[in-house]
């Protein structure tokens, strides 16, 4: 991995004391929490699926114009669901088309369904089917009708972001889906609720420094001057959902890029030109002030400091509606960062903090990081047969195939929704296809 697209692997001095819940208060959350069932979160009783075959294109537009996170993958022979479809995916894909002339013979022989998706875009077409959960970020998981928050905190503490919740029995239907992110958010109301927890969770991130935070871990990172292709490919090799944007020179959080940003910014852009903008013009479009109660943060919206309660940070999280926060260094009360390392300090994510509640609960094999880690191990195997003369040689030929179409909705770059829309797969043959558009 090149220096200027990097994981940063920076740690702050561990506290002195460690904060643990209270035994006898933790009783009773778990008591309480086994009480309420895992249904009762379910916000939305529709679930918005595509059937197997529709084209990715076409899958990305329904995210697109239905403004969701995901869509439902649904078989047509058993009528059943077979996997989830979200902007990871789409990340992993787009980014698929873009490095497609650089992959080997054997990797292509390792993983058939790549192989199968540069069939299906050769031939005009990929079924969404082929791209559901390629990312391997997006399983398909669910669970039964009793379950409850428990259950939940089992499932999302391995890395999962959403779960599926069944109807009652004998029905084969499900109810709808939990997202990590309502789960985070019902347990900010128990707190409001429970004073004993609101305590807990009032404890600062620093003090809190179990495994599961991961507040110190290697943070994912990529400088200013490196391309929006580069995000691309960072996140899809490290397993991540989004990559940190770092100054140039100081190392210090400028700001984040997610799969989101570049599913709702990338994706209906009508030049493949953005594919080599520069990362600090392409945060420059997607990043507004949010989330400041005084209209005066010095910092950015999507991070906290070591010094922060748990209590804000679940707060910012649910507020900005991000995924997860940058740790970064109180520089008026820490001395000594250096050119090289920047403020960063960690992350903190959705995941890390129900891991927290999952460990109170004594669940067993609680790993916010096992996705990842995956993920992560697949990639590593992939590049393994790979130069990296190859990999930077590829940074300046690596494009997709964009075609202009209609799209319902405002455009986020500022451009009338009729003239903009990627075409993932080169669906219209007036335009050129994915296939023709990669280097041979």
């Amino acid at each position: 991995m090149s220096a200027q697209n990097k994981r940063l692997s920076m740690r702050s001095e561990s506290p002195l004391v460690v904060v643990t819940a209270p035994s006898i208060d933790s009783e009773e959350w778990i008591k309480s929490w086994k009480e309420v069932n895992a249904r009762d979160l379910v916000v939305s009783p529709s679930i918005f699926s595509v059937d197997e075959e529709t084209s990715v294109e076409e899958a990305c537009d329904a995210l697109l114009s239905e403004n969701i996170l995901c869509l439902a993958v649904k078989s047509r022979s058993s009528d059943s669901y077979t996997g989830l479809f979200d902007f990871s995916d789409v990340n992993a894909f787009l980014t698929l088309a873009a490095t497609r002339h650089i992959l080997p013979p054997e990797e292509l022989r390792e993983k058939p369904r790549v192989d199968q998706i540069v069939a299906a875009a050769k031939a005009g077409r990929v079924p969404v089917h082929l791209v559901s959960n390629l990312s391997e970020k997006n399983p398909l998981e669910t669970l039964p009708w009793d379950a409850n928050i428990l259950s939940l905190l089992a499932v999302f503490s391995g890395g999962t972001h959403r779960v599926l919740i069944q109807e009652s029995p004998p029905s084969a239907n499900y109810l709808g889906i939990v997202s990590d992110r309502q789960l985070l958010s019902w347990f900010f109301s128990y707190a409001e609720k429970t004073p004993s927890f609101m305590q807990f969770i009032s404890n600062s991130l620093h003090s809190l420094s179990l495994p599961s935070l991961n507040i110190y871990s290697a943070v994912v990172a990529s400088t200013s001057s490196r391309s929006v292709l580069d995000a691309m490919k960072l996140m899809s090799e490290e397993g991540v959902s989004s990559v940190a944007v770092v100054e140039e020179e100081t190392g210090s959080l400028l700001s984040a890029v997610s799969v989101t940003d570049i599913g709702k910014i990338v994706v209906p852009s009508q030049s493949n030109q953005i594919l080599s903008t520069p990362l600090n013009q392409f945060i420059s479009q997607i990043k507004e002030p949010d989330g400041s109660t005084d209209g005066a943060d010095k910092y950015p919206v999507y991070s906290v400091f070591p010094t922060s309660m748990l209590s804000y940070t679940i707060q910012k999280l649910l507020a900005t509606n991000a995924h997860r926060l940058f740790v970064i260094k109180d520089t008026s009360i820490t001395l000594g960062s250096t050119a090289t390392s920047g403020n960063l300090s960690g992350i903190v994510s959705i995941v890390d903090i129900l891991s927290l509640f999952a460990r109170i609960a004594q669940i067993r094999d609680v790993d916010p990081t096992r996705n990842q880690r995956h993920r992560r191990a697949s990639s590593a195997s992939s590049q393994s047969s790979r130069s990296d003369r190859d990999l930077a040689g590829s940074r300046s030929s690596s494009r997709t195939s964009l075609r202009p179409s209609s799209m319902s909705g405002n455009s986020p770059s500022g451009q009338s929704p009729e003239n903009t829309r990627t075409s993932m797969s080169g669906l219209d043959p007036s335009c050129y296809q994915w296939a023709e558009r990669v280097p041979k």
